[in-house]
Order: C-alpha cells, then sequence, then structure tokens
C-alpha cells in the first residue's frame, strides 16, 4: 500500500482525537517527509504538540506552518498566539495577535485573545476594549463575552455586567 500525506494526516486526526499523540505526531512526521511544504501537516503537528502539552515542539511545528502559509492564515497565527501565551511568551503571543490583525482586523478570536493576554496581566481596562471589539465583531461570540462580563466584574462595571448576562442568555436561548 502506497503512503500519501493526505491518508496520514487524516490517520493522525484520528489518533489525536482519541488521545492517542505519540501515535499522531508518527503519522505527521511521516506525512511531511513526503511533503515537507504543506502548511497544513506542520499546523497539524502544532496542534498535536500543544494538545500533549509540548509547547516548544508545538511552537516550533506552528512558526513553522506559519513560514510557509506566509502569514495568511488565522487559524495559524490564533494557535501560534494561544500557545505562546501558554508559553508564557507573552510579548511573543501578543506581537501574533497584532501580525494577525494586520492581516485581519476583523477576526474576532484575536481580539479576544489579546483581551484573555491583557486580563491575565490585570490590565483590565486594555482587556475590555479588546473583548467590546470581539464582540463588535461577533455579537454571539460566547467566550468573548463571558470574558467581558467578567472583566467588567474587575473593574466594578454593574452596567456592562448585566449587559453581558442579559447577551449570554440570549444566546443560550438561541442554541437550545
Amino acid at each position: 500500500m502506497i503512503e500519501n500525506a493526505s491518508k496520514l494526516n487524516s490517520q493522525a486526526i484520528e489518533f489525536a482525537s482519541k488521545g492517542d499523540y505519540k501515535e499522531a505526531i508518527a503519522c505527521l512526521k511521516k506525512a511531511i517527509t513526503l511533503e515537507n511544504d504543506n502548511a497544513l501537516l506542520w499546523f497539524n503537528l502544532g496542534v498535536t504538540y500543544r494538545d500533549c502539552g509540548d509547547f516548544v515542539m508545538a511552537k516550533q511545528s506552528l512558526e513553522k506552518a506559519y513560514d510557509l502559509d506566509d502569514g495568511n492564515d488565522d487559524e495559524i497565527i490564533e494557535t501560534l498566539a494561544l500557545v505562546n501565551f501558554n508559553a508564557g511568551l507573552i510579548e511573543e503571543a501578543i506581537e501574533c495577535c497584532k501580525s494577525g490583525l494586520y492581516v485581519n482586523s476583523q477576526n474576532s478570536h484575536l481580539w479576544n485573545t489579546l483581551g484573555v493576554i491583557f486580563f491575565n496581566q490585570d490590565k483590565y481596562e486594555m482587556a475590555s476594549e479588546f473583548f467590546e471589539k470581539a464582540i463588535t465583531i461577533n455579537p454571539y461570540y460566547y467566550d468573548a463575552l463571558f470574558n467581558l462580563r467578567d472583566t467588567y466584574l474587575e473593574t466594578g462595571n454593574q452596567a456592562g455586567y448585566l449587559m453581558c448576562m442579559q447577551q449570554m442568555k440570549e444566546i443560550k436561548g438561541q442554541s437550545l
């Protein structure tokens, strides 16, 4: 049977979905030997490393995907930003978000990620601006509303807190 990168990628996704990261990584590495310039394979390798807690290898793989894609894929940029954040590389995470927003200023996920970064630094005013931008772009973005609600709680903005709670209830009601 002839192996190809696409089939190996599919097998890796299946292994990863079952928590068998070692096998998933092996499949992806083999696929990369067949198609070294495939950004998707490098991205999936980075995600798999992230999921098994190896942020160093995740970062390296995602940076390779980013370079191969010329920094144009929002999902690669967002994932790289979150890996940097989780690895404690705050400035690099912020730079990833900025670079991604330069490519697509309407990416609500990157605005939310920036908000999370600043929230975790106790910079609540900046965080609220980023969360507000995220929900301006996507009013149904539940995670950003949740984060904005918590930020308003920290800053004592009772009216904003109640507004977020109301919007969150409405979103939950629609999904039932």
